[in-house]
């Protein structure tokens, strides 16, 4: 077991989270060691990638230092929480200056459950505004930078999540997932990133299926063993939830190691929406099918198993209504005005009052039509296997607005011509940019399929990009089984940005 002592920031980033906790069981460290190494890792690092939202060290500190410990699985392990979840004396901002700073009064549901864990959390991270884009670039705070390379983005909306994992500041952080938002910075990273079935993870009080059921809370962490173990600790029924999830009786955990079989896995590059995958992307996906081959699974290429644009199209529209709901929302709570926002989040909003009642109650009835066809591919196959990205993590600034259309965007805005957008082609860039680079995480958000993101890919340029896992509903464990089987036959945690 490595020893660890107060301040060995590089000796902590070495274990995954479930080294850690095993550390502090037997004593080969305390919680304040572990809090210790944790700041001054994040002190170190974190000028360089801009990972963090809210500090929270002496908090921290008090935690590890306290005589009652929590009694949980990570006990004493610290960690960090996405700024989108309400944590009790702590601000939840979700990446905008609308929200004026001002401290939670209470946990929510989740925050109970991940707090419950023993997790001590160091503050909280960055996310794109309102985890709408897929790279984080506030403005006034910044861009949130890719450990590998800061030059290139850390993925969105869990952004400062997967920077701060990859970084070994800590070992395993918070991150949620409406439209890729684990998966995409886990791959950005060369992280393991686990989106779980829709309503096995709690995420009340406030809402009980964000988006429709599409989004679900979970993390980001270098290993598999930590995302089943997590697993472990967050599945369960949520009091505010419409309905309670069928939770397996066999821990998450038992199936990190397990033989999952000889697998059937129909694999896909395509896209309607990005018609010219990277040539990285392609290779990541190719690479992974001659790596499951000799591991004796059966992998064989399918056409999509899906309408790929309609999905698009069905996924877009109840994205941009939810943001004009959620523009509105806010700026009844707080009074803000535009200036408050990011300008994609306007065009976003103005696209969603544009879609009428019946246009948006069209694609949620849509969402069964790719359900269906997920279903029938999974009747014959055991996985579908894609990238996660389409090209490799995007640079800083890649996907802003040109300089000169800025203003005008705004004016038609303001004068609510925000049809004329299209005119000047912000429209179908912004689309472009949103999506066309990741076009493949939204089927599993729709569909409420588990996903995985598996990183066995690295560019010639020394950036990840992973592949991913979709499976049937209650395949969290196979994806398991078949990720630890990778990590085993693949390893990954080794490597590690020179940072």
């Amino acid at each position: 077991m490595t020893s660890v002592s107060a301040f060995d920031d590089d000796a902590l980033g070495e274990l995954d989270a479930v080294g850690v906790a095993e550390a502090l069981r037997c004593g080969a460290m305390s919680p304040t060691d572990a809090v210790e190494a944790a700041i001054a890792r994040t002190q170190k690092v974190d000028p360089q990638l801009n990972g963090m939202a809210y500090e929270a060290f002496d908090r921290a500190r008090d935690r590890a230092a306290a005589t009652h410990r929590y009694g949980g699985y990570f006990d004493g392990v610290p960690t960090f929480i996405k700024d989108n979840i309400a944590v009790a004396g702590m601000p939840t901002m979700q990446g905008t200056d609308a929200w004026k700073p001002r401290l939670q009064a209470a946990n929510g549901d989740f925050a109970r459950v991940f707090l419950a864990t023993g997790l001590s959390p160091l503050g909280k991270t960055q996310m794109s505004e309102f985890g709408f884009n897929g790279s984080a670039e506030h403005p006034r705070i910044g861009p949130v930078r890719n450990p590998w390379d800061p030059d290139y983005t850390a993925g969105a909306s869990s952004s400062g999540s997967g920077a701060f994992v990859a970084a070994g500041v800590v070992p395993i952080a918070h991150a949620n997932d409406g439209g890729g938002s684990i998966r995409i910075p886990a791959a950005c990273c060369g992280l393991f990133g686990l989106k779980a079935g829709r309503g096995l993870i709690p995420f009340g009080p406030i809402a009980g299926e964000p988006l429709h059921g599409a989004a679900t809370n979970g993390v980001i962490s270098r290993s598999v063993r930590d995302s089943a173990a997590m697993l472990d600790v967050l599945a369960g029924p949520d009091a505010t939830a419409p309905y309670a999830p069928a939770v397996p009786t066999t821990p998450f955990l038992d199936e990190v190691g397990r033989d999952p079989g000889r697998l059937r896995i129909g694999f896909h590059t395509n896209s309607a929406i990005n018609a010219n995958p990277h040539p990285s992307a392609i290779a990541a996906v190719t690479e992974a099918a001659k790596l499951l081959e000799s591991l004796g699974h059966e992998v064989e290429p399918v056409a999509a198993p899906f309408d790929d644009a309609a999905l698009a199209r069905d996924f877009l529209n109840i994205w941009f209504v939810h943001a004009a709901w959620l523009v509105a929302d806010v700026r009844r709570l707080t009074g803000a005005d535009e200036d408050g926002f990011e300008l994609d989040t306007l065009v976003m909003a103005a696209l969603g009052r544009a879609i009428s009642s019946v246009e948006h109650c069209a694609a949620l009835e849509h969402r069964h039509e790719h359900v269906r066809g997920l279903a029938t591919f999974h009747q014959s196959h055991d996985l579908l296997l894609t990238p996660t990205l389409a090209t490799p993590p995007p640079r800083i600034g890649q996907f802003d607005t040109p300089r000169a259309l800025k203003p005008f965007a705004r004016l038609l805005l303001r004068t609510g011509s925000a049809g004329l957008l299209s005119r000047l082609g912000v429209v179908d860039k912004m689309i472009d940019d949103n999506l066309g680079w990741v076009p493949y995480t939204q089927l599993a958000n729709l569909t409420g399929r588990p996903a995985a993101s598996v990183p066995l890919h690295w560019t010639a340029d020394g950036l990840p990009l992973g592949v991913q896992f979709v499976a049937a509903p209650g395949g969290e464990a196979l994806l398991l089984r078949l990720a630890s089987q990778l990590e085993q036959a693949q390893p990954w945690a080794a490597r590690r940005p020179a940072l």
